[in-house]
């Protein structure tokens, strides 16, 4: 038997053998395999390469193998340059307290409204896949699906950050990450920039303290870290800060129990949420806030627009708001969690920034990273879209899917289309006019040392760790 009918027999049983299982799987009813472009394959065909002959080189003409590669080829996004180790929850948030005397944002409106939510926990510095049990703050996202747009509240589970002045932050992280040269965490570099940075002492005094090292997600705290703003009703503004406490209580690891834990199983707190959740026991936080008249911000020894400071809750008393309860897990992994995008400039009216300097750098730069790591039209992907209807004149780019038949794509057209648009007091002037002078100028009111020296007295000495092992496992 020559080439040709060797090869037109290997075809025809082939193309039998497909047609028996497709013909199969009709009368059973299951779903088919098929390729994008919704052609059947059969169960042969997405396990085998086509060939020629019986032991001859694989054929180009197999699409379905070609598609098959290049899709596997393309699987893996860049990973976040932080926070890329991290877990998600579903879940939804209750006003439990009325704080309408204070913002006029609608998912704050009455006590008894709820909002679906989603939320990412994570570590910071260390890469996709590292241990969850390294001395490191997590990270702490709440995405609040509202009915206004969605409001991104990005913080951690410590009350303040390593710096004040966001132009610092590139060379932060860049302290924090392995060696350029050896891609080895080294201690030395680390305690070379914050010795630079003494403002980072209270950070560093939460970092070492027994909250460094959570339990898991479920038993540590949460905060909005920066000053955010409340706008009322009336325009009158109000300095806001926002902290999360679980109910279950926080929990955490001491030096030898993260060894031992993060040696059994790196992902203990990603399983620990998923199976919480899974067998009903949901977790949750109560939400308080923090307020301060703006007229007072100069009546302090320190300047509460600085992210390195907390506001003493003897001053500014904590004041309930609502309830968050994460009952549902995520259906798909890189779908909700890899592609889901945080950003503190995401806000809804009655909230808005204040000038916290770290705060006006991250509204520039997490958008900027989330349209690297996942295109310009990342708004677009479900689990970061709002719920509600939104309008503009944002067009075109990489993958958008959005169906728009517009003709005019500008404002001030006698031919644009007119939306009907609800004018909310952003604040009690109608409009700002800033006359300034352009001014590169560090905080003036630093005491980097009060509130540090204040939570290190604070301690009992018995929990004093001396010597090199204090340092040790913070990054690495």
């Amino acid at each position: 038997m020559n080439a040709t009918c060797t090869g037109n027999l290997v075809a025809h049983r082939r193309a039998r053998l497909e047609a028996r299982v497709l013909f199969n799987a009709l009368l059973a009813h299951t779903p088919l395999t098929t390729c994008l472009r919704l052609v059947p394959i059969g169960v042969e065909r997405d396990r085998n390469a086509g060939f020629f002959l019986l032991k001859g080189p694989v054929l180009l003409e197999d699409y379905h193998l070609a598609e098959k590669l290049a899709q596997f080829d393309r699987e893996r996004i860049p990973e976040r340059v932080v926070h890329a180790r991290g877990a998600s929850a579903k879940g939804f948030f209750e006003v439990t307290h009325d704080v309408s005397h204070l913002t006029c944002a609608d998912f704050l409106r009455s006590p008894g409204v709820q909002t679906p939510v989603i939320v990412r926990f994570s570590t910071v510095i260390h890469e996709r896949g590292s241990p969850e049990t390294l001395r490191d703050p997590r990270g702490f996202a709440v995405k609040f699906y509202t009915r206004e747009g969605n409001f991104d509240l990005v913080g951690n589970n410590f009350p303040v950050f390593f710096i004040r002045d966001g132009m610092k932050f590139p060379d932060m992280v860049h302290a924090l990450k392995p060696n350029p040269k050896s891609h080895i965490q080294e201690n030395w570099r680390i305690l070379d920039f914050f010795s630079h940075h003494p403002e980072s002492l209270h950070m560093f005094s939460f970092l070492f303290d027994d909250v460094g090292v959570p339990l898991n997600y479920r038993h540590m705290d949460g905060s909005g870290v920066h000053t955010f703003t409340l706008l009322n009703r009336e325009g009158k503004a109000t300095y806001v800060k926002f902290h999360w406490r679980p109910t279950c209580g926080v929990k955490n690891l001491l030096e030898d129990e993260a060894v031992t834990v993060g040696g059994n199983n790196h992902s203990h707190a990603t399983q620990d949420l998923y199976d919480s959740i899974a067998a009903g026991t949901y977790p949750e936080w109560k939400l308080f806030i923090q307020t301060m008249d703006p007229e007072h911000e100069d009546s302090f020894d320190f300047d509460p627009l600085d992210v390195t400071k907390t506001w003493p809750e003897d001053i500014f008393p904590l004041q309930p708001v609502g309830r968050m309860i994460l009952n549902k897990n995520i259906d798909n992994f890189f779908n909700e969690n890899e592609q889901l995008a945080f950003c503190p400039a995401i806000i809804v009216p009655g909230i808005y920034y204040s000038d916290d300097k770290l705060l006006q750098t991250r509204i520039f730069s997490y958008a900027d990273t989330q349209r690297h790591r996942l295109g310009p039209n990342y708004l677009m992907l479900p689990v970061n879209a709002p719920k509600s209807a939104y309008h503009n004149n944002h067009h075109d780019g990489f993958m958008n899917f959005m169906q728009r038949d517009e003709e005019v794509i500008l404002v001030f057209s006698t031919f644009a289309t007119s939306w009907s648009v609800y004018v909310y007091t952003w604040s009690s002037l109608d409009c700002f006019l800033f006359l300034v002078w352009l001014m590169q100028s560090i905080i003036k009111k630093e005491n980097n040392f009060k509130q540090p020296g204040e939570r290190y007295r604070s301690w009992a000495t018995d929990r004093f760790v001396l010597g090199p092992s204090c340092f040790y496992g913070v990054y690495m």
